[in-house]
């Protein structure tokens, strides 16, 4: 019997192709984004008494940093052997699904509208959308750079 870490990998355009689930998959998915949910609620607390409600650098924080490492972790995990589909998912799915946050992301560019903070709210939109796409080219850089391919 092949293990499944040690099936073919998945092409990056189909990252589900050729996955077996099960619930002990489940179960790591679960515990990922129980710890992602954590720490995103912690950041948004240390972010919100360390610079005020004015901007929401809580969500933005964790969406750069989330974007970021999924950059890297998918490069390392489509790249290379030394991560299975398992952890892929349970650090993927789990943890940074559970760390990063587009409704939170969404709620707070809506309420900068409704509250006539157009401008605002533009520049939220624009920095979260382009920072979170260029954090997830410097986390493929970065993998790339540390795995020598």
């Amino acid at each position: 019997m092949v293990r499944p870490e040690a099936r073919a990998r998945p092409s990056p355009a189909a990252p589900h192709a050729g996955m077996t689930g099960g619930m002990e998959r489940f179960l790591w998915v679960c515990l990922g984004g129980a710890v992602g949910t954590g720490l995103r609620y912690l950041v948004s607390e240390g972010a919100q008494r360390a610079f005020g409600n004015a901007w929401p650098w809580g969500t933005l924080a964790v969406n750069l940093a989330g974007c970021l490492l999924m950059g890297a972790l998918m490069h390392t995990a489509l790249s290379t052997a030394s991560i299975g589909p398992t952890l892929r998912f349970a650090l993927g799915t789990g943890f940074l699904g559970g760390l990063t946050t587009y409704s939170a992301f969404d709620w707070e560019a809506t309420a900068m509208v409704r509250s006539g903070a157009h401008a605002r709210a533009a520049l939220y939109l624009g920095v979260t959308v382009v920072g979170c796409f260029l954090a997830g080219l410097i986390g493929v850089w970065a993998a790339r750079r540390v795995l020598g391919a």
